[in-house]
């Protein structure tokens, strides 16, 4: 039986970087589909005890750095802890791949999606510039009208039903993956996704 994964995300979290790729792998080994569905972490961080992290305590925000050399190393994925161009706005980049989404289909999604994770993780490009996220879509063969679609209507809606999707699933992070409604949330459970996905 062929499973799809509900992959929410924000196209600004380092654990959805580091987990991109190896989702993508996981898909073409098992031959699974997925939905990419970006979401709005500023809407449902308030409804689930999460906070922006310049809020955060500093004990909390020095591990997290720790965290993300380590699992940098541990996976032999470049990543940069402290991006030149971080915090940044997500809603620009999320509807851009919400767009693609709608008109290309989810594999273009997951092509996109993964070209603005490493902009900022590992390239230090600022992914809430229209002018990058132009280049991002060239750069995968996309069409430059995906950045109008972005601004558009449809796009702001479905980006909103999403976000509201993912608040009432009780989602509450990025990356989350979900497979017939079971809850899998972050990329150092990718090992449990695969379980079920090979089941």
């Amino acid at each position: 039986m062929r499973r799809t994964v509900d992959y929410y995300l924000a196209p600004q979290s380092p654990w959805t970087y580091l987990g991109h790729e190896r989702l993508a792998a996981l898909l073409r080994e098992t031959g699974s589909a997925v939905r990419v569905l970006p979401m709005d972490l500023g809407k449902i961080f308030p409804l689930s005890g999460g906070l922006p992290l310049q809020k955060r305590a500093p004990q909390r925000q020095a591990y997290r750095l720790l965290e993300l050399r380590r699992f940098s190393e541990a996976l032999n994925i470049p990543l940069i802890p402290e991006p030149q161009y971080f915090p940044v706005a997500g809603d620009p980049a999320a509807r851009l791949i919400t767009a693609v989404a709608l008109h290309d289909g989810d594999e273009a999604a997951m092509r996109i999606t993964g070209a603005v994770l490493a902009a900022v993780w590992h390239q230090q490009r600022d992914i809430a510039s229209p002018e990058l996220l132009a280049t991002l879509l060239a750069e995968t063969g996309l069409s430059a009208a995906r950045l109008d679609d972005s601004l558009q209507a449809d796009v702001q809606a479905r980006y909103e039903a999403q976000t509201q999707a993912a608040i009432d699933l009780g989602l509450f992070g990025s990356p989350s993956y979900v497979i017939d409604g079971e809850l899998f949330w972050g990329q150092d459970r990718l090992d449990f996704v695969a379980r079920k996905l090979r089941a």
